[in-house]
């Protein structure tokens, strides 16, 4: 596959919906959605991918039922703890991106200690968005650069997209290829939305916990038939909307 992707990213929905159909409980969705994130992970490493992004809990979340909410967190906290360690020892460089002043102690402690078990890692560099919004991301960066300049830190001239970058969460992630959505929703969720600008988007109907090997193979496929334009040349409708659209 000579046109890999450098940088994946993600948004797993679909959980709920999983569970839902099965009649079990919500947290079973999400749970099984996180060996799933661990499967594509793995696949991620074996197809050879720089980069790879996942949308586990946006800052629009919090607004989901609290028993939901708090099962959510004992969840992140049991797969830092345990099934990341694999993913460890796979040598995959593990960050968390996001707020996380409304996340518990015991939850930043976790966070951070993984992110410091995995900082010699040189392998996959897998980014979970935790708390995350795309919107607030841009509009915190705009904030501290206003409040650099006011300072005197900062001169107008020296504003531009690398200046705002480097003020943003995302700031050391590469520019977006691929952007994969299961759930069969076609939207971006305020996820990434500096980094996306010229990737490809590419939606499956499968719910997250569905989603498999062969469906991100499928995806990866799709995305080396795809001539990249960045915003020049002639736009290809017929061939954008081959397959934009997976069962």
């Amino acid at each position: 596959m000579p046109n890999i992707p450098n940088h994946v990213a993600i948004i797993m929905d679909g959980n709920r919906r999983w569970a839902s159909a099965r009649r079990l409980e919500t947290l079973m969705g999400h749970d099984r959605g996180a060996e799933t994130l661990k499967m594509i992970a793995q696949n991620s490493v074996d197809a050879h991918i720089n980069w790879l992004t996942v949308f586990a809990f946006s800052a629009e979340n919090w607004t989901r039922p609290d028993y939901e909410v708090q099962g959510l967190m004992r969840l992140i906290i049991r797969f830092i703890k345990t099934q990341a360690q694999e993913l460890l020892e796979a040598n995959v460089r593990l960050r968390i991106i996001g707020r996380r002043d409304r996340f518990s102690d015991d939850l930043c402690v976790a966070m951070s200690d993984l992110e410091q078990q995995s900082s010699t890692n040189t392998g996959l560099n897998l980014t979970v968005a935790l708390d995350y919004g795309g919107r607030q991301d841009i509009s915190n960066a705009v904030t501290r650069i206003a409040e650099e300049l006011e300072s005197g830190m900062l001169t107008a001239a020296e504003i531009n997209d690398d200046l705002l970058k480097s003020r943003m969460q995302t700031k050391i992630l590469p520019p977006v290829d691929l952007l994969i959505r299961t759930g069969g929703e076609q939207r971006l969720s305020n996820f990434l939305l500096w980094d996306l600008s010229y990737a490809e988007l590419f939606f499956s109907a499968k719910l997250w916990p569905d989603f498999s090997t062969t469906d991100f193979f499928a995806a990866l496929d799709w995305f080396e038939q795809r001539q990249r334009r960045f915003g020049g040349g002639r736009y290809d409708d017929k061939h954008q909307l081959h397959a934009v659209v997976s069962d």
